[in-house]
């Protein structure tokens, strides 16, 4: 099976082309630079590198979140076009189980964890099992004491991941690993890993997860007499 798989989660971006457990292509970016700019060049190239048409692909997939309401958006919508202008299915992916895909050969508990600003993280955890996260801890966003305090009345190895990673090690009075940094970050690799047992849905159905509001909603809010 063929996947195109596509991450804008977060400050960084990333494609690739995946098939039966070779990455054909992959591309990551990490500079800065704006979603809406460089994701369909960069779908274009991991297409064009892994010599596969968007004809061949069997099923297009993307982080639908937690993540850069912005990111998040630019992903879906570039998702959406590519399937209706290729009748393809989509599938949707928890950007927090796509990190912990990243930390496979880990022996006991991956923490996924994304900044989600003012001491908040996006958090999630899984026990690694074979190399596959088993689910421990639904997609929350959550203070990042909260999370630590969870972490630690575990009694197993905890790594944690994700450009949270840090702030929830902080907050430890325990022992964890924090991931290197070039592992960090979620990936379309990730991606592709997660969707091979997703539900493959119709791009209108395909709807980003935000886990809470936008900030200029709850600061609009704020203003509300």
């Amino acid at each position: 099976m063929k996947i195109l798989a596509l991450d804008s989660s977060a400050k960084t971006a990333s494609v690739c082309v995946w098939e039966d457990g070779r990455t054909l292509s992959h591309i990551f970016l990490d500079g800065g630079y704006t979603h809406s700019v460089t994701l369909m060049p960069m779908v274009e190239a991991a297409l064009r590198f892994a010599d596969v048409a968007l004809t061949d692909i069997d099923r297009i997939a993307v982080s639908q979140g937690p993540g850069s309401f912005t990111g998040l958006r630019i992903g879906i919508g570039t998702v959406k076009g590519l399937c209706l202008a290729a009748d393809k299915l989509c599938v949707p992916v928890s950007t927090l189980l796509a990190l912990a895909y990243g930390q496979r050969s880990w022996q006991g508990i991956v923490c996924a964890a994304m900044d989600a600003r003012a001491g908040q993280v996006y958090g999630a955890a899984f026990k690694m099992q074979n190399g596959e996260p088993v689910r421990l801890m639904p997609d929350s966003a959550l203070p990042a004491e909260e999370l630590a305090s969870w972490l630690e009345k575990q009694k197993e190895p905890v790594l944690i991941t994700g450009d949270g990673g840090s702030i929830v090690q902080a907050k430890l009075k325990i022992s964890a690993v924090l991931a290197p940094l070039e592992t960090r970050n979620q990936t379309a690799v990730g991606v592709a890993l997660a969707s091979v047992t997703g539900e493959a849905i119709a791009a209108e159905q395909l709807l980003p997860s935000y886990l809470r509001r936008p900030q200029a909603e709850r600061e609009r809010d704020k203003t509300v007499i």
